[in-house]
């Protein structure tokens, strides 16, 4: 009995992982992505006190949800069509987008494994990370509007 509910388990993950709808998955990383970001932006802008305990825990989780940026999963052919802001140019251009991303999880590594003591600190590996947002933004986001 233990044998086939785990096999109906196993069916019924895979069946769901067939069915995933990658637009939707990664709407979810960047929303998740959005929200770190815009808590780490409030202590850069001094809208929030800077604690160091709490800045790693927000770095770190920002380097969790880079990590599981997948772009073969996420942006596989024919998911251009439907209700995203993905530019043509991500399919166009796959190994560009890929270094783009690359280089975002490694910024957030550095700054995570600095872990920035002070607030001036974290402003200069903020920006840095900031950079890769808008530089991915500019080059493979659609504007909505």
């Amino acid at each position: 009995m233990r044998k086939l509910v785990i096999a109906i388990s196993m069916l019924a993950l895979a069946a769901s992982a067939a069915f995933a709808d990658p637009i939707l998955d990664r709407q979810a990383l960047m929303k998740e992505r959005g929200k770190i970001v815009g808590g780490i932006s409030k202590v850069v802008k001094d809208e929030e006190p800077f604690d160091a305990a709490a800045v790693l825990t927000q770095l770190q989780a920002l380097q969790a949800n880079a990590e599981k940026f997948d772009a073969d999963a996420l942006f596989p052919a024919g998911s251009d069509i439907g209700d995203t802001t993905a530019a043509p140019k991500i399919w166009e251009d796959m190994a560009g987008f890929k270094a783009v991303e690359d280089k975002y999880l490694a910024d957030i590594k550095a700054a995570t494994a600095a872990a920035p003591a002070d607030v001036d600190t974290l402003k200069t590996q903020f920006g840095a990370i900031a950079s890769n947002c808008g530089t991915c933004h500019q080059t493979y986001r659609v504007k909505k509007g």
